[in-house]
């Protein structure tokens, strides 16, 4: 193969959904990095979506980390921030997460006055009991068994953290399951139309949006997810769970925030709430969701690491660090060029869309010794997998207690841990999600 195939082929690799399933295309990505710290890549037609534009792919971390905190030249707002252009640009636009300062800077630090140093120690206590509950139920009095740990465990600690967060009644939070599912797994068939919430245990706000929740067509095609036409169920319930919380506040963060008040006097709009409603249902689960899992399963293909954290806990959080870099949940995030701009020596116009790969830039050699190596002692790790500048992700912090709470629990109860056959990959070049982690355990 020339060097020109085999380029074609690489950057193929990188946006083809399906290469994901059975991981992303680390050796692809390396290739690509040496070749430069920014490559053009072509989005041909590909199982049945239609060929976008192509982007520049930016792969190092030092420039991943430049575009992120210059959103004046590489704006969230422009085209948003998914890589596939939006259907429905403009009301994707109205999202905090696709929003530019000013408007975004109002909207963040409104939020981060609802996280108060009460709400976040509450929420801290509660995630430590829900992560020993959950391993206890793993466990189940056994001395040993099996399990689907993405399923049956890692799923169910951030909804009930983000039930907590939203101040949803734990009965529907399974709704977000399924919302999560459709957005981040619109591209995986078995994710697409996903309905494991029946409602059958949940409250009246529930019914009413499960009754909307829409069904696929003739030809087995859900509507687009990312647009407000694709999510009436879960747009429905943000409105109904607003419309209670102005009535009858709790002290949930989402309550706080409707009580906020900004510079100019003014509040949360609905529109600005429901938008707030759907990043934290599905990014804030999403993420988590399948960090969780991907840990687990680096420590598994890593005995000798996962010895030991075993035998000394205080690597945890390190560990939990490397956990993040080594498996980069969220994969990629776009951003638009709004002015003709030389990045690392790339031609970029105004317009062209520029994807920074964190799955790169966290395995970058100029950065990390090693890279490819799961090392829980790794220090320094400046890992990116919560993003960098202005769009830093608002839960680190909680997705970090998350992580170490369940880890914790799951290492301090259990004998043994193994695989119990391969794990199931979501199709998915945005997020690198677990679908099924087959595990054997034996009690400690």
């Amino acid at each position: 193969m020339t060097a020109t195939g085999a380029r074609a082929a690489d950057t193929l690799a990188v946006v083809d959904p399906a290469t994901y399933e059975s991981g992303p295309p680390l050796a692809a990505l390396r290739r690509l990095r040496a070749e430069g710290p920014v490559v053009w890549v072509d989005e041909p037609a590909l199982h049945g979506f239609p060929a976008g534009p192509g982007f520049w792919l930016v792969l190092r971390h030092a420039e991943v980390e430049h575009v992120l905190r210059d959103p004046a030249t590489f704006s969230s707002w422009l085209g948003a921030t998914q890589v596939r252009d939006a259907a429905d640009l403009d009301w994707v636009r109205r999202m905090m997460l696709n929003m530019d300062p000013p408007d975004h800077s109002r909207l963040r630090r409104l939020l981060s006055r609802s996280f108060t140093p009460r709400a976040v120690a509450a929420l801290t206590a509660a995630i430590e009991t829900t992560a020993t509950g959950l391993v206890d139920r793993m466990l189940d009095g056994d001395a040993e068994g099996r399990c689907d740990f993405a399923k049956d465990v890692a799923a169910d600690l951030p909804l009930v953290t983000l039930a907590d967060v939203l101040g949803v009644p734990a009965e529907d939070r399974w709704l977000m399951f399924d919302w999560s599912n459709r957005v981040i797994g619109w591209q995986d068939p078995d994710y697409a139309s996903s309905a494991a919430f029946d409602g059958g245990g949940g409250t009246a706000l529930a019914h009413r949006a499960v009754a909307l929740r829409p069904v696929p067509d003739a030809a087995g095609r859900m509507p687009d997810p990312r647009t407000r036409a694709g999510m009436p169920d879960l747009y429905s319930y943000a409105r109904l769970l607003a419309e209670e919380k102005r009535r009858a506040p709790g002290r949930d963060v989402m309550s706080v925030l409707l009580a906020q008040t900004d510079e100019d006097g003014g509040r949360v709009s609905d529109a600005e709430f429901e938008n707030m409603f759907w990043l934290f249902a599905v990014a804030g689960n999403e993420t988590l969701r399948n960090g969780l899992p991907g840990g687990l399963i680096a420590l598994l293909t890593h005995p000798a690491e996962l010895a030991a954290v075993r035998a000394d806990p205080d690597l945890l959080p390190g560990a939990v660090e490397e956990m993040l870099r080594w498996w980069t949940p969220v994969m990629v995030f776009r951003r638009t060029a709004t002015r003709d701009v030389d990045l690392a020596g790339a031609p970029v116009r105004a317009g062209d869309k520029v994807v920074v790969s964190f799955t790169s830039a966290n395995r970058d050699e100029r950065v990390f010794r090693d890279p490819d190596r799961f090392d829980v002692r790794r220090e320094p790790n400046p890992q990116l997998s919560f993003g960098h500048g202005p769009h830093f992700c608002l839960g680190a912090q909680l997705a970090r207690v998350q992580m170490r709470a369940l880890f914790g629990a799951l290492l301090r109860r259990t004998g043994t841990l193994e695989l119990d056959g391969p794990p199931a990959l979501l199709r998915s070049n945005f997020q690198r999600g677990v679908k099924r982690l087959p595990l054997r355990w034996t009690a400690a």
